[in-house]
């Protein structure tokens, strides 16, 4: 059989290194066409020469000639800046991994999606800040959009599409991040080298601090309104510290389908890498006998906020607010400019201030973006001046 072509978006990211690290270990099943990074130009190298990409791209322009010099004497094209990133996921490919953090990843997916072929998404930002015109053009295309994240990816694996009308909840798992035993007078001490080390997961400062406060499993609960196309109070959450079962379905006749595993976002990868059809992977095998038991609790609304900040963002269309402020907050919290407890604070004030709606255009979306972050970053420099 034929090579699968991969092109992988993000390639230096927490995603994009365990990707490149299952394509390299079943390198008689897929063909790369193109890698593309941020500004890690040495880890970019290293992939394409392990990889052999057509393409290697990075978003930072003055690391071009570093790039090149990288690879000189390779047949691997190289190329920089933003347009080439989607240039790039213009390429004719069976599977796009689209791994670019934030909604910087939003013209490079769309990009993808119109070639009509399957997208894995591990970008849930760029879902959230354009939903409804993700899916749309998915639609339009005939692409097919594969979750990657362990909880969107288990749901896709328990979700009978054949029979969706008798789904009656959708059950995301969350761990509670690094802090879920601390009480509420506690975090404000928190400091950004504690809330970067997550318990269970193995995921870059971001996603780790998002975690922590919730504001992850927010936008999981946003992203799989659109993914699954299910209404607001159809999808629930519970805390299960384990990371074990992954999400869960609920049925009308009571029946409850669940994925579980190990916390390892190579099962994921892997399994959107592979679909319809599946791959080995190196990580560990779960025994629940040696686990010996699994707990859950419901979610304290007023321990994490976030979550309910994020129900109200989706239900009055302000989702791009939630996402663009808690990007902005959390960039300034691992800065030490703000506190933990100020994430919070920064995106419901954000989401009272603001009075944008949800996006109809492409344009709307990153016109609303670039406005929501210079608001946000103006209140973060008021707070600064009254400290």
């Amino acid at each position: 059989m034929a090579r699968k072509k991969v092109t992988v978006l993000g390639a230096t990211g927490s995603i994009g290194c365990s990707t490149v690290d299952l394509l390299h270990h079943h390198s008689d099943s897929f063909q790369v066409v193109a890698l593309t990074g941020g500004s890690n130009v040495q880890d970019l190298v290293q992939k394409s020469l392990l990889l052999k990409p057509q393409l290697a791209v990075i978003k930072d322009s003055r690391l071009y000639k570093d790039l090149k010099e990288g690879l000189s004497g390779e047949n691997i094209q190289v190329a920089a800046g933003d347009a080439a990133i989607v240039e790039a996921a213009e390429m004719p490919t069976d599977t796009i991994v689209s791994s670019i953090l934030g909604t910087a990843g939003l013209l490079p997916t769309l990009a993808a999606i119109k070639q009509g072929t399957t997208v894995a998404l591990a970008n849930k930002e760029s879902l959230v800040a354009a939903g409804s015109l993700m899916t749309a053009a998915v639609k339009e295309y005939g692409a097919t959009l594969l979750p990657v994240d362990s909880e969107h990816s288990a749901i896709f694996q328990c979700f009978e599409n054949h029979n969706r009308k008798s789904v009656e909840t959708i059950i995301l798992t969350a761990s509670g991040g690094m802090f879920l035993n601390k009480q509420l007078h506690e975090l404000s001490e928190i400091t950004p080298e504690q809330a970067t080390k997550h318990p269970n997961w193995n995921m870059g400062a971001k996603i780790t601090v998002d975690s922590a406060t919730l504001v992850n499993k927010g936008l999981e609960l946003i992203e799989a309104h659109y993914l699954f196309d299910i209404p607001e109070p159809q999808i629930d959450v519970v805390i299960h510290p384990q990371s074990i079962i992954h999400s869960m379905v609920t049925y009308h006749d009571g029946s409850v389908l669940a994925q579980l595993g190990t916390p390892d976002m190579r099962t994921p990868i892997a399994y959107s890498l592979a679909w319809p059809n599946r791959i080995t992977t190196p990580v560990k095998r779960l025994s629940l006998a040696e686990i010996g038991s699994l707990t859950f609790f419901p979610v304290d609304l007023e321990r994490f906020p976030a979550l309910r900040l994020a129900r109200q963002a989706l239900l009055e269309g302000r989702e791009l607010v939630f996402n663009a402020a808690n990007e902005i907050a959390v960039e300034a919290f691992l800065k030490s400019q703000i506190t933990f407890l100020n994430i919070v604070d920064v995106i419901e004030e954000m989401l009272e201030r603001t009075q944008f709606t949800r996006p109809t255009t492409l344009e709307n979306v990153l016109e609303q973006d670039r406005l929501v972050r210079r608001e946000t970053k103006e209140c973060l420099a008021k707070r600064g001046e009254s400290s």
